[in-house]
């Protein structure tokens, strides 16, 4: 398996999205290289700061009234929980299915940033918001 890489088709051309899908890409590409014994402590990471990126955009939807707001923040939903279902998982001391989800979850970010992401960053520059909020990794 090749790790998640930054590469320009995620590159938003807007730094309140891209500097914490950045980092990301970073935590989740330790998460997939990562021995057994550190995968859930590097998998709590991504989730950790998963959950911080979801909560800013979520908060940009609502207070700029983004018209996608409800599908994008239901991605983030079922995407939270899944994330948390194979901490869960892991922490039981099942790690191949929580591997498989760091394969699917770098599918899914690819998506999501090309799709949701990208007109939401469009949005945003429209709104010249959130440009001070940041997730700390």
């Amino acid at each position: 398996m090749t790790p998640i890489a930054w590469t320009p088709a995620l590159q938003l051309d807007f730094p309140p999205v891209d500097n914490p899908h950045q980092a990301f890409v970073r935590l989740l590409a330790q998460a997939q290289t990562a021995p057994d014994h550190e995968l859930l402590a590097h998998w709590q990471a991504v989730l950790t700061h998963t959950e911080g990126v979801f909560q800013i955009e979520d908060r940009w939807m609502r207070t700029t009234r983004y018209p996608g707001a409800d599908t994008h923040s239901l991605q983030h939903r079922i995407v939270l929980n899944l994330m948390r279902e194979g901490l869960g998982k892991g922490r039981s001391g099942k790690l191949a299915p929580l591997r498989e989800m760091t394969t699917e979850l770098a599918s899914w970010f690819t998506k999501h940033t090309q799709a949701q992401d990208a007109a939401l960053a469009l949005h945003m520059r429209r709104h010249q918001t959130g440009q001070s909020e940041t997730v700390r990794t």
